[in-house]
């Protein structure tokens, strides 16, 4: 298939390319490093070029934190929807839209909201439609993944509260192999959310990746809320993830079902094992 991917030079861009590429697939790839900004495509008009000979579409665009010239709004709405507005019009049926976990009628943050609407305006439009909405999704070249690792590597591990927060982090690997499900799979029209097979308190979690690192136990160093959100709200231009709105979707928990996954990839879902844990170390000199 000729797949048109954008997002291409991010995280889950770059590995749903690769694996595209390995399965045969010619991929047309798409993002500012390819040399098309995103944020400049808000008409159908915009895309209609890029859609010729294309067979399918995976939308993988997506921030964490806003900034001038990069708005929720714009990347995770205006510029997906025009995207599907056009491929509806070149007669690109199959579209693959990456949204969020919490997307949904409870979104609490103008991330999940924006990302909700692009969701909500592909689910209106006759096409070949999924819907992924990925929890915390860690393996290499994440920076996120890199972040906790260094973080569980400090001497206290620091935990909002108490660490109680409920996570069900999701291997890239599992994501990838989603994607490609759904450019094979008969049935269309589907919604599914992407998590891993356990889930784990955020303490849990950033113990399990101390573990993996190989490093002895250590205690938590636990951070009342409001200093972290005063904290991320001084420190907001110096990092994506430190906003106030990202601590609120933490303290929110982030877990769902993983059995509907598993059916549809018709395998075992990828435990978080020391072995795949180590994954984000070359990472950390990436992020």
């Amino acid at each position: 298939m000729n797949v048109l991917l954008t997002g291409a030079s991010g995280f889950l861009g770059r590995h749903i390319a690769a694996a595209l590429a390995d399965a045969g697939h010619r991929v047309l790839r798409v993002s500012r490093r390819h040399g098309v900004d995103a944020g400049q495509m808000r008409t159908p008009q915009d895309w209609r070029a890029l859609l010729d000979g294309v067979d399918a579409v995976v939308n993988a665009i997506g921030i964490i934190g806003q900034t001038r010239r990069q708005r929720f709004a714009v990347l995770h709405t205006e510029a997906p929807l025009a995207l599907f507005q056009a491929s509806q019009q070149a007669g690109v049926r199959r579209v693959v839209q990456i949204s969020a976990l919490g997307a949904d009628a409870s979104a609490c943050s103008a991330f999940l909201s924006s990302k909700r609407a692009a969701d909500d305006g592909l689910r209106r439009l006759p096409l070949d439609w999924f819907v992924l909405r990925p929890a915390l999704v860690y393996g290499e070249g994440g920076a996120s993944a890199a972040a906790a690792l260094r973080l569980a590597a400090l001497p206290w591990i620091p935990v909002v509260g108490r660490g109680e927060q409920m996570l069900q982090p999701v291997h890239v690997g599992d994501v990838v192999a989603s994607v490609l499900r759904c450019l094979a799979a008969d049935a269309a029209g589907l919604t599914l959310d992407l998590v891993g097979p356990e889930a784990f308190t955020c303490a849990q979690w950033l113990r399990r990746l101390r573990q993996a690192q190989g490093l002895a136990p250590a205690r938590l160093l636990c951070v009342p809320e409001p200093l972290v959100l005063g904290l991320a709200a001084l420190g907001r231009g110096m990092h994506p993830m430190l906003r106030p709105e990202n601590i609120r979707m933490l303290q929110r928990g982030c877990t769902a079902d993983a059995g509907p996954l598993e059916r549809f990839l018709r395998r075992p879902l990828r435990p978080a094992a020391p072995e795949g844990l180590r994954l984000p170390v070359a990472t950390r000199s990436a992020a």
